[in-house]
């Protein structure tokens, strides 16, 4: 398929096609549990030790969930014109062509959702083990000595991919939506009631919101701390990836978009007031790399008791994230599978579930190959501004789209056009740029794994051409 042809899907290898069933609240479920994972429980201190006071730092929160609303909008119409399956790998296939499209879907395989998924899990096999500790013992048990990359078996990473396992086979089923809704929703409702109760009846004080402190460049600094920001709103396209399952998704896809990317916004400023109503904004920064910022505030505001309390939220917390990226992630390579740029029995769909079944599982197989090498979870560090590089990229198609086909049926235009987005796109350069001159070797180990996808992209083609 060239650059600028609208795509329209085809049926899998068996003639079975994805099914409509979810609504709005299922859309938006999907984005909080994607974006909501550790990210708000460091960045914090990130961005405590850049700026100069409280209200800088909810400033630099506010700032951020707008430009996650403005990508959100676009996505939005994007996802609209094209409701199908694989979000920005869609986009980018028609607006910049099949090659720069494989570069997310590749990346997306490689470490953006697989390796998240990974890493989440031994996460969360580690907050098991404070309850139960053989979750967390990582004694090898067995170790395979392959080239390069041994694999080591360990209680911790066997409780990782149970938690892989069973959440990619409750999504191999139809009403893995429901499981997943009810994660998503256990996860808010003990995010706000931390909040509330914190806030409420927490050991804080408002006043710590106006304490100031010394920091080189209050601008750049505020600058700086939008990039790590950005970071951790990063996921509020996650409904964009199931549009060709939402139900009438020229009304159903911007409002579940809305609402999610809305109600992260409103969670992510509701947590930064409770951590600067536990302690002010230098002794937040005073924590980065000494202790677990979410521990710290629950001992402040209720004492040494509220640990295991906190344990239980992670744990939902991190099912819900996993469930999110089992079932958002595997739509991105269903769609390549169709165009046959991915292993050709990903675009298979269960006949009775109507789910991306083998998509799916080799998702679950490569998510768990990375648990057991252990160091590979590197690759979510290397491709982590992958996430911000391509949602620019995506927005930058809305452009190329509306320029290419002005007489398409757009159902929803993106809010604000042309300032809104255009500022999205300037906002994710600036945060590129930023991270690769932060980190320069990491970002350099980031672009060689998304380039390594280019000899793999020009196997598939080969593959295509010859059918």
């Amino acid at each position: 398929m060239s650059a600028g042809t609208p795509s329209t899907p085809n049926p899998g290898p068996e003639g079975a096609t994805l099914h409509r069933r979810l609504g709005p609240f299922d859309g938006a479920a999907i984005v909080v549990s994607n974006v909501i994972g550790s990210g708000i429980f460091f960045v914090p201190m990130l961005v405590a030790l850049a700026v100069s006071s409280g209200w800088a730092m909810l400033g630099v929160w506010a700032f951020g969930g707008l430009l996650a609303f403005a990508g959100a909008m676009a996505y939005a119409e994007l996802a609209t014109l094209r409701p199908h399956a694989g979000g920005e790998y869609v986009y980018l296939r028609d607006a910049f062509g099949p090659l720069a499209a494989f570069m997310t879907g590749w990346t997306s395989f490689v470490a953006g959702f697989s390796g998240a998924i990974a890493a989440t899990s031994v996460g969360l096999a580690a907050f098991i083990g404070r309850f139960v500790p053989a979750a967390a013992d990582t004694t090898p048990l067995l170790t395979v000595p392959l080239p390069l990359v041994p694999l080591v078996v360990s209680k911790q990473a066997i409780i990782a991919i149970l938690a892989i396992v069973l959440l990619s086979f409750v999504h191999f089923h139809s009403n893995g939506r429901v499981v997943h809704n009810l994660l998503a929703s256990a996860k808010v409702s003990l995010l706000l009631v931390f909040i509330a109760i914190g806030l409420g009846w927490g050991a804080g004080s408002f006043a710590n919101i106006g304490v100031t402190h010394e920091v080189a460049s209050p601008l750049t600094g505020w600058m700086g701390a939008l990039v790590p920001v950005m970071f951790a709103y990063s996921g509020w396209n996650a409904a964009a990836y199931v549009a060709e399952e939402i139900k009438n998704p020229s009304r159903n896809v911007p409002l579940a978009l809305a609402l999610g990317t809305f109600g992260v916004v409103v969670i992510y400023l509701a947590l930064n007031v409770l951590y600067l109503y536990a302690m002010p904004i230098n002794e937040i920064g005073g924590l980065l790399g000494k202790g677990t910022l979410t521990d710290v505030v629950a001992e402040r505001l209720f004492g040494n008791a509220a640990g295991n309390l906190l344990a239980v939220f992670t744990v939902f917390s991190m099912s819900a994230s996993i469930s999110a990226m089992v079932l958002a992630g595997p739509r991105v390579y269903f769609a390549m599978a169709r165009d046959h740029v991915f292993l050709e029995s990903a675009a298979r769909v269960h006949p009775t579930h109507r789910t991306p079944i083998l998509a799916i599982t080799v998702q679950a197989v490569w998510a768990s190959f990375l648990v057991l090498c252990g160091n590979l979870s590197q690759l979510v560090s290397y491709t982590g501004f992958a996430v911000v590089l391509f949602a620019g990229v995506a927005v930058m198609a809305l452009f190329v789209l509306r320029q290419r086909e002005p007489g398409a049926e757009r159902p929803y235009k993106a809010l604000g056009y042309p300032f809104a987005p255009g500022f999205f796109i300037i906002a994710s350069a600036g945060a590129i740029i930023a991270e690769a001159m932060r980190v320069p070797e990491t970002t350099a180990a980031g672009l060689a794994v998304i380039a390594a996808g280019v000899p793999v992209y020009f196997v598939f083609a080969a593959r295509k051409k010859g059918r």
